[in-house]
């Protein structure tokens, strides 16, 4: 039978492989001396000494000038046998010490080998370490961010079906929140996706709280994520969303007020499928309203008005609370729109009709509609306003009804 020739490959000389290895450093001849020394030291070296080699060179005096380079040769080492030794105290040791040095000695480069190393070994140090450095080196670096992203995106979609970190499971609590920590100090927008299903996901609260954090890190306008989540999102991401938007300096007051109008419509337009949902949505509106209030968002009116209504429904059947009721009715009271002095003058009647019929009236509701009406200043109020002299309201709800018409215009 035919057989094909193999061809044998001579083994190199070590003293040519290392120097090999410096060629294209750009070191001094001296420093690539010393480089050569360390690396020669470190290739014959147990593996129980070669962390301590490393250790050593990093107090050498012309460290600054080649230990870079060292680091990265002894987690090349490190990667290469992480099949093999990948559990070993001693090599997790030198993975360790070379991961850490290169995230002070490192350059952008090296952001390369360190995500290697994270994706080779799964011990809670080697990894941390790791990416740890990455913070420190991969900052627009596009592939490694993106590496980053999808192993928090797979771990968190791994814990929505297990709901836990039990051994034996491919679940990293410690690397997952690690991941986490890296991505808030890169900062890039490609990071939101992963960081928000983190935040998401159920995880424990340290986790969960560093997922808020490093949203928080991004450093470019994530008003367009927001809005998408808001609009498409399901009842309990929209609401997650929506409480992103509060104190977020790099949102301005018009996106803002668009983000709390995209949320307001949102929790007014969804058709829940669970009581969670609904207390989701629900809160979702009760939670924009005050935005929309404090920034008076006039083009909001149609879906403040709409609020207005549901609150009212919910308030009178004692599904909602005062207060809700309370700053629905000022909300209207800001968007100053003819149907919004609408709503507003017929809530209104309907108190004077009340009070007239039986004696009876919320006080608290009086005032705030009196108030709000004398705030938009509509002269269709004067009627009602006038009536209410006529009428058994408190001595407070009659100063009120004064002060209301002398604000109306004319």
């Amino acid at each position: 039978m035919w057989r094909m020739k193999t061809k044998k490959f001579p083994v190199p000389d070590l003293k040519i492989f290392l120097l090999i290895l410096v060629i294209f450093t750009g070191l001094s001849a001296e420093a690539q001396d010393i480089l050569l020394s360390y690396q020669r030291s470190f290739v014959r070296a147990n593996l129980a000494d070669k962390a301590s080699i490393l250790e050593d060179a990093a107090t050498d005096e012309r460290a600054p000038e080649f230990i870079r380079v060292l680091y990265e040769y002894a987690l090349d080492f490190a990667i290469n046998n992480a099949a093999m030794l990948g559990n070993d105290p001693d090599m997790i040791a030198v993975a360790v010490e070379a991961a850490r040095g290169l995230g002070k000695n490192g350059n952008g480069a090296s952001a390369e080998l360190l995500w290697n190393l994270f994706a080779s070994y799964h011990d809670r140090l080697t990894r941390t370490e790791a990416m740890k450095s990455l913070g420190l080196l991969a900052g627009g670096n596009a592939r490694v961010i993106d590496n980053i992203n999808h192993f928090l995106m797979e771990q968190t979609r791994l814990y929505r079906s297990s709901k836990s970190f039990e051994a034996g499971t491919e679940l990293d609590a410690a690397a997952i929140q690690a991941s986490i920590e890296t991505l808030g100090v890169l900062g890039s927008i490609s990071s939101f996706a992963p960081l928000f299903e983190a935040l998401n996901a159920g995880y424990p609260l340290v986790i969960t709280g560093k997922a808020q954090d490093a949203i928080d890190s991004l450093q470019e306008n994530i008003k367009s994520q927001l809005l998408d989540i808001i609009k498409n999102g399901l009842p309990s991401e929209k609401l997650s969303a929506f409480r992103l938007v509060s104190g977020r300096s790099s949102l301005s007051d018009t996106e803002q007020g668009e983000l709390a109008e995209a949320a307001l419509n949102a929790g007014l337009s969804a058709m829940p499928g669970s009581a969670e949902e609904e207390t989701a949505l629900s809160t979702l509106r009760y939670e924009a309203v005050p935005v929309l209030t404090r920034l008076q968002w006039a083009g909001a009116s149609p879906a403040a008005i709409r609020h207005f209504y549901r609150v009212q429904a919910d308030y009178q059947n004692g599904a909602a609370p005062q207060e809700r009721f309370l700053e629905a009715i000022s909300c209207l009271s800001v968007m100053g729109t003819p149907e919004a002095v609408q709503a507003l003058v017929l809530q209104l009647g309907s108190l004077n009709s009340h009070i007239e019929r039986d004696g009876e009236y919320d006080e608290a509701v009086a005032l705030a509609v009196i108030k709000a009406l004398g705030t938009i200043g509509d002269k269709s109020a004067f009627d009602y306003l006038l009536y209410i002299s006529y009428l058994s309201y408190s001595e407070q709800v009659q100063t009120a009804a004064r002060e209301a018409l002398n604000q109306l215009r004319w």
